[in-house]
């Protein structure tokens, strides 16, 4: 929800994406301080690329047909993260790109995201 902003496109920014709209593919070659990128609609900078975001639910299947916001459940031995690494593809650079770890595991290019603001709701 953060990362696209109430867009239908791909990326917060669009349906394209470069290397001046985010950090991935080894690019830069490491993570780059937040603020980097360009900032989405709501707010938030740096939603596609640089480290992988950590969410609240366990990963899981979609359910069957058009979904909108998806949450998956608050239990379950594998956490989501999503929106790519500064060391990896063009294609999991999307909002809906994501993957399942284990929350006892770390790595260089997964993080988690900090608001000081409010989120919007409707």
């Amino acid at each position: 929800m953060s990362c696209r902003a109430e867009t239908a496109t791909v990326y917060s920014f669009g349906d394209e994406i470069t290397p001046k709209q985010a950090n991935f593919g080894r690019n830069v070659g490491k993570t780059t301080e937040v603020g980097t990128s360009p900032v989405n609609a709501w707010g938030f900078h740096d939603m596609h690329g640089n480290v992988w975001e950590w969410c609240s639910d366990s990963m899981r299947g979609y359910p069957s047909g058009s979904v909108s916001d998806p949450a998956g459940p608050s239990v379950g031995t594998l956490r989501v993260f999503r929106g790519g690494g500064w060391d990896f593809s063009v294609r999991l650079m999307r909002s809906a790109s994501r993957n399942g770890y284990a929350p006892v595991n770390r790595s260089g290019d997964l993080g988690f995201r900090l608001s000081l603001q409010t989120a919007k709701t409707e």
